[in-house]
């Protein structure tokens, strides 16, 4: 299959056989990806709020949620990766990261060790961080941590910057929030999302 799929700064490319996994073989442009991926979200944002919520924080839960985002498009949605990238765990130990950060977040929120904010901002980061799909990792762990806030009873976060338009500055702004987040430093992150 032949494809024009241009990256944003910062996204993780796909590998070929990942490529291989795309269901619509008409998609030819990063536009058309965009398009189809998005209408599939959509469907799985009138899920989660059909959807009887139980324990969200397991293993299970974030594969079915990934599959109902992209599970129309990709054959691997809500299905670990199998390949390394430039970002996140060795994927052998995807599951295992995983369920140390779930038993974390349950910890925090038990112990109330943080505010909602933090609790949902460092969930956040660590999903996009562990990078647990081939694709829409951001995407996924966005919808995942608003999940997560109405459970804490707290509104979802913005995802945005306020005045800014330009949607290149504001994955700009997101990206360097996460690195910052990457050595401990949540500040620019909470700034971000509220």
């Amino acid at each position: 299959m032949r494809n024009n799929f241009q990256y944003p700064a910062g996204a993780t490319p796909l590998d070929p056989d990942e490529v291989e996994g795309l269901k619509l073989k008409h998609i030819t442009t990063r536009e058309e990806l965009n398009r189809w991926e998005q209408d599939n979200i959509n469907e799985a944002l009138d899920w989660v709020q059909t959807h009887r919520q139980g324990d969200v924080l397991t293993e299970k839960f974030i594969k079915t949620l990934h599959h109902k985002m992209f599970g129309k498009v990709w054959r691997w949605a809500g299905q670990f990766r199998q390949t390394g990238k430039n970002i996140g765990v060795d994927h052998p130990q995807i599951s295992t990261s995983l369920h140390l950060l779930l038993q974390d977040v349950h910890y925090w929120i038990k112990e109330k060790v943080y505010s909602a904010d933090e609790i949902a901002v460092r969930f956040h980061h660590k999903l996009v961080w562990i990078h647990l799909f081939p694709n829409g990792n951001g995407r996924h762990a966005r919808l995942m941590t608003d999940i997560l806030l109405g459970i804490l009873k707290q509104k979802p976060f913005n995802w945005t910057i306020q005045g800014l338009q330009d949607e290149d500055r504001v994955r700009d702004a997101y990206l360097k929030a996460l690195r910052k987040a990457d050595k401990g430093d949540y500040s620019m992150l909470l700034e971000f999302v509220r």
